[in-house]
């Protein structure tokens, strides 16, 4: 299966250049959610764009397949990534910046997704768990009677990719999840969660 981990924004809110890149506990933040998805046997694939080239020359230098979009969004950058890997079976399409995500919690999302009967899924951690959701997160929704913050992954069904999918929508009360960087403040808080999860 898949891993679409969409690397070609900016990052213009952190200031401290091409987002995947950012090192964090002396790697780069990228190189985790690579790792989290190899280790549930997901095939990763970067989607970068004109916005990030030192990102797509670190994917050549490091062997990891990479699909350069035009850097025109995030819905358009996956629309066209999936298309170019020609892909019609569900795959992972997951933000680069979930430094403290893990194989159990990949396992955890696909394990719902294949028992929820529907072409996709969606993840959602409650709001009141995400520091930044109310500056860098603005969007809210209420799922299953609490107020959450989309965690930046899903399950997509590729054949669908240019429609509305009929999704499940899992709400998972996980810290790992909540720590998607937005912010410096973000930063220095999934590198302390990160510090104390390797000690």
């Amino acid at each position: 299966m898949y891993a679409l981990i969409m690397a070609g924004g900016a990052g213009s809110r952190l200031n401290l250049g091409e987002k995947p890149l950012i090192q964090i506990c002396g790697r780069p933040l990228v190189s985790y959610v690579i790792d989290a998805f190899r280790g549930a046997g997901c095939e990763p694939v970067l989607a970068v764009s004109y916005k990030t080239p030192m990102t797509l020359n670190w994917c050549r230098a490091h062997g990891i397949e990479f699909c350069k979009t035009e850097g025109a969004g995030y819905i358009e950058d996956m629309i066209s990534a999936v298309g170019m890997l020609e892909e019609e079976k569900p795959l992972f399409v997951s933000a680069s910046d979930l430094p403290c995500i893990t194989s159990e919690i990949i396992h955890t999302i696909n394990d719902a997704y294949c028992n929820c009967g529907k072409d996709a899924c969606s993840v959602w951690v409650p709001a009141k768990m995400v520091a930044s959701c109310e500056e860098a997160m603005p969007y809210r929704e209420e799922i299953h009677g609490i107020m959450a913050c989309p965690a930046g992954i899903n399950i997509l069904r590729g054949a669908l990719i240019e429609e509305p999918q009929d999704e499940y929508q899992l709400l998972l009360k996980e810290t790992r999840l909540s720590l998607n960087v937005n912010s410096r403040a973000d930063l220095a808080a999934a590198e302390i969660f990160l510090k104390k999860s390797l000690s």
